[in-house]
């Protein structure tokens, strides 16, 4: 079986990425292929795409969200990502189970006693009205029926796991700051979530392996489950086992790919890019050393944004008083202090809406 090592594993994540060239796709098309985006922090999925679209207009975005072509919600992980709405729609009952695993696993002393479906019910009933609510004013219109587990594990839980709901803009338009408002997905959309089969197949299932694996692969098991957080894909992945072809990772992994997807030559040059916070080319794999080193790790879920020199995280970046600010990690040769400080003087002006191209790039480590 074919070994292919971090190098290789490196170049094939940043094409699937579309970070080894920026690309030509629509927005729908791009956040589609991407599987969605990170989205917690509203801004961040504007720097994503700035990074690997070449003519992108932000206002392309904020007319998606408005015409309800793109939404925010939780799902993967239980975090909020930016996806479209075909995906959420086909998806969303899918992740259900792990939707409220996942907070029960926060929350369960509080919730302890609580029954969940008609928790939910009575959530869908109070929205029911057609009025937007916050977290905290959903949990306090439930909170005289069940007041023991408190506003934020009822708000949680409701709004990230038992009712599909639809973060509203103006939350998430280009550099507009707007509270969480939270709608049920199938008003917003105007469509039912897609049921689960009812003959138990797994149809779901395997078009997220399929997709998974055409925006990050080749990719082990592990960081499949990682990516989505379900864990239920064994049978997935052995219902289409057939379709994929196989590696190994130099630690004797088994990954999986689609047989025709890009994995380019590991000696192609790779650019610099700007990374947003919590981007899934990191947070979307288990083995996470194909992009950043274990030394680093920590800084993928700590909310930086960092920099990829050659492909690999090679610094942080913010901005302060008006101006991209750049830490490195490691040395940075003459080479490769220009090509960031190119970059970042484009994402500087891009930003700051072409008012200041300012880039600052602190001094090396050691």
């Amino acid at each position: 079986m074919t070994v292919l090592d971090t190098r290789a594993l490196n170049r094939a994540t940043l094409a699937r990425q579309l970070l080894l060239d920026r690309s030509d796709l629509p927005v729908q098309d791009a956040v589609a292929h991407l599987c969605g985006l990170q989205a917690q922090e509203p801004q961040e999925p504007f720097v994503g795409l700035w990074s690997r679209l070449r003519a992108f207009d932000p206002a392309a975005l904020d007319a998606l969200l408005t015409g309800r072509g793109v939404v925010r919600t939780h799902l993967m992980r239980r975090t909020v990502h930016l996806l479209t709405a075909d995906d959420v729609v086909a998806w969303r009952a899918r992740h259900d189970p792990m939707l409220r695993q996942r907070v029960l696993g926060t929350y369960r002393r509080e919730l302890a006693g609580v029954d969940l479906d008609e928790l939910a019910a009575a959530g869908r009933a109070v929205l029911a009205d057609g009025r937007p609510r916050s977290m905290p004013e959903l949990a306090r219109a439930l909170a005289d029926r069940w007041p023991a587990p408190g506003p934020r594990a009822l708000g949680e839980m409701l709004i990230a796991a038992l009712v599909p709901t639809a973060q509203l803009p103006p939350r998430g338009l280009w550099r507009t700051r707007g509270g969480v408002r939270n709608a049920p997905l199938s008003s917003w959309l105007g469509r039912e979530i897609d049921p689960p089969s009812p003959d138990g197949s797994d149809p779901v299932g395997q078009a997220l392996v399929r997709r998974y694996l055409a925006a990050f692969g080749p990719a082990a098991t592990a960081d499949l489950r990682a990516w989505c957080g379900l864990a239920g894909l064994p049978a997935a992945v052995a219902a289409i086992r057939e379709e994929l072809v196989a590696f190994r990772d130099e630690r004797g992994r088994e990954l999986l790919d689609l047989p025709g997807a890009p994995r380019p030559d590991p000696a192609t040059p790779a650019p610099v890019r700007f990374l947003p916070a919590f981007d899934n080319t990191i947070l979307g794999y288990h083995d996470r050393t194909r992009v950043i080193d274990d030394a680093h790790r920590g800084l993928s879920v700590a909310g930086a944004r960092v920099v990829l020199v050659d492909g690999r995280v090679a610094a942080t970046w913010t901005v302060e008083t008006g101006a991209v600010t750049v830490r490195p990690l490691r040395p940075f040769s003459r080479a490769d202090r220009t090509a960031v400080a190119e970059q970042g003087s484009a994402l500087a002006s891009f930003l700051s809406g072409r008012e200041s191209d300012r880039v600052e790039i602190a001094a090396s480590p050691g």
